[in-house]
């Protein structure tokens, strides 16, 4: 096998870029598709609890170690009346769902998603309808959820079956109002006004929750990064976060290239940051603002499938899409971009969990792992502690939109408590294997414990019920010698090695 120049990188503790938000591997549950409705609930299935929720499918979000889920959207949320999801299922009403043109039956709701997210062992992350409501049916909610009681919502939730608070920490303000699709797409201007009073008027019922603002819906809207600007100047000092959308597909067949997108990734977090530092700046503010991600994955095998389904019907297969092998090494770039960023990008969340573009798919016959499954449970597992910053040298290539792209894209995560460090790899090259020397003198006493890859030969290989093609096994080539790593990355793979002392 052909080899290409070495990779190197130098591993010191002291090298630190931040603490992880634990919440950066985060999900997302939209009533869109089968995600709700098929997906997490399904009372007549065999797995199903006595709540209607898919055992089979918790069980996998456990080995996810998902610890936030966006919740009801997405777009679904600006024309969501969250009344409709309360109270006795038998009188709730069934609704036009008009982001994704189908019916909503509302048999899962705000209290049903927060039982559901107990038993996943996660927590909220709600999003509040700024399209076609505003700051009455946000408080409203804010109350039904997170006031103890003797107030009219708190008591109507106790009135339900939940005496608890839901407690509720994160609260999205609206979803990608920037973008014209949105029912009640607004101007900058436009949500920012209202953002803020609505953040002001929910800090009034509970001073203790995390608020982000909408950010742009992706690097390529025209209006980008300008309506980051405009709207913080009005939010800035009411929320804790921004947010960020953005997804990523191989239309043109360019394996190259698409590897490479994450360059695009990195280059949008810093833009997000540098104008949220703008205003900081403009407003002499003393508070940094910091980045939710909370869309992001690969999204377009499944597209014209979807201009294809017949509107106005409960849960469509809709936004489907079938992992291949190469879609698994993008998100594991994905992952360790955000890992980068672990300064300023402290939520993020994979969209969507079940189903809809998900790393879980839900049938009759059981539920299995897609291809991206694996990379997301490398980083949730081993991805907890300190972010470190590497001094990496990589031999280097272009492709059609990228220049100077590093055929060795990496992060490294240092857990003091555990006393284990895990260095994420990505061999980017589509026919050579990649011979990575890694000093980690700074680490003594420690031992090599495994190097997992993900590997296949065939790009397009596809994970089903019945064959999983794609699965990681623990026969990588690294060695630990005096303080230093020496690993063949084979082409084309996502490699975790591990160390602990």
């Amino acid at each position: 096998m052909a080899q290409l120049d070495k990779a190197k990188m130098i591993v010191d503790k002291d090298f630190r870029i931040a603490d992880i938000d634990e919440r950066i591997y985060g999900s997302f549950i939209e009533h869109l598709g089968r995600a709700v409705y098929g997906g997490i609930y399904e009372p007549d299935h065999p797995s199903a609890n006595e709540n209607g929720f898919r055992m089979d499918v918790i069980e996998l979000v456990k080995q996810l170690n998902v610890p936030i889920v966006r919740y009801p959207g997405g777009n679904m949320v600006s024309a969501y009346n969250w009344e409709d999801g309360v109270g006795p299922k038998e009188e709730r009403p069934r609704r036009l769902e008009l982001a994704w043109r189908t019916i909503e039956n509302n048999h899962v709701g705000t209290n049903e998603f927060a039982q559901w997210t107990k038993e996943a062992n996660s927590e909220v992350m709600m999003a509040v309808n700024l399209g076609t409501r505003g700051i009455d049916a946000a408080r409203n909610l804010l109350e039904y959820c997170n006031h103890p009681e003797g107030t009219y919502y708190s008591d109507l939730r106790i009135k339900h079956g939940y005496r608890e608070p839901h407690k509720i920490k994160t609260w999205c303000l609206g979803n990608e109002m920037d973008g014209p699709w949105q029912i009640g797409h607004k101007t900058a201007d436009e949500y920012g006004r209202l953002a803020v009073e609505t953040a002001k008027a929910m800090r009034l019922v509970d001073p203790s929750i995390e608020l982000v603002s909408c950010g742009s819906s992706g690097i390529q809207m025209p209006t980008f990064p300008e309506w980051e600007a405009k709207t913080l100047d009005h939010t800035y000092e009411y929320v804790d976060f921004v947010s960020l959308h953005q997804y990523y597909g191989n239309q043109d067949n360019d394996s190259a290239n698409y590897l490479a997108k994450t360059m695009d990734m990195d280059h949008f977090i810093k833009t997000v940051i540098s104008t949220c530092d703008y205003i900081q700046a403009k407003k002499r503010s003393k508070k940094k603002i910091h980045l939710s991600f909370d869309e992001w994955n690969v999204w377009y095998h499944s597209k014209d499938h979807d201009t294809k389904l017949d509107p106005w019907t409960i849960a469509p297969p809709q936004l489907e899409d079938h992992y291949n092998f190469e879609d698994a090494l993008l998100v594991g770039s994905m992952l360790i971009t955000l890992l980068k960023h672990a300064d300023r990008v402290k939520m993020a969340c994979m969209a969507q969990l079940v189903n809809v573009i998900a790393p879980i798919m839900a049938e009759q016959g059981g539920s299995w792992k897609q291809t991206i499954f694996y990379p997301y449970m490398h980083a949730s597992a081993f991805g907890r502690g300190v972010s470190l910053q590497p001094v990496v040298s990589s031999p280097l290539h272009d492709t059609k939109d990228y220049t100077d792209v590093p055929y060795l894209d990496s992060a490294v995560v240092y857990n003091e408590e555990k006393e284990e460090v895990t260095i994420f790899a990505l061999n980017r090259h589509l026919s050579e294997s990649l011979p990575l020397t890694a000093d980690v003198r700074s680490f003594a006493d420690y031992s090599l414990v495994e190097h997992m890859v993900l590997e296949n030969d065939d790009l397009k290989a596809v994970n089903s019920l019945n064959e999983e093609k794609v699965k990681p096994h623990g026969n990588g080539s690294a060695e630990l010698k005096d303080g230093i790593i020496e690993a063949q990355l084979s082409k084309a793979s996502w490699n975790v090695i591990r160390l602990a002392k």
